[in-house]
């Protein structure tokens, strides 16, 4: 039987922030949910875009030759290869869509973030 998902609770369900948790796939795509508080590493990826649609908060996206700043329903599409740091000053939850999880591998996760920490904290 076929089931909604709504992204903003499952958003707000999550532990770490700026980690992704798949919540369906169509069409070779990936949703996946994900929640900022500060900011990730400058960092880019090389394999694929990285789309963001923003469910609740207020999140910028730093780019090397300006910022987007995002509110509830907007979207962005960050072309491959372009370095990019999202910010979020206070929290915000956003739907990212791409056709696999997007590599941390390049920067994007600060160490902080795992295992529900915090930005300053220890």
């Amino acid at each position: 039987m076929l089931q909604k998902i709504n992204p903003a609770d499952e958003a707000a369900e999550l532990v770490e922030f700026w980690s992704q948790e798949v919540l369906t796939s169509a069409n070779g795509n990936l949703f996946k949910v994900a929640k900022g508080t500060g900011s990730t590493n400058w960092h880019s990826h090389d394999d694929q875009d990285e789309t963001f649609l923003l469910l609740s908060g207020e999140l910028t996206v730093q780019l090397r030759d300006g910022d987007v700043v995002l509110g509830p329903g907007d979207l962005l599409v960050v072309p491959r290869g372009v370095e990019h740091r999202p910010r979020a000053d206070g929290e915000a939850s956003f739907l990212l869509i791409g056709p696999e999880v997007t590599s941390t591998g390049a920067g994007g996760k600060p160490a902080w973030s795992y295992a529900g920490g915090t930005p300053g904290a220890s």
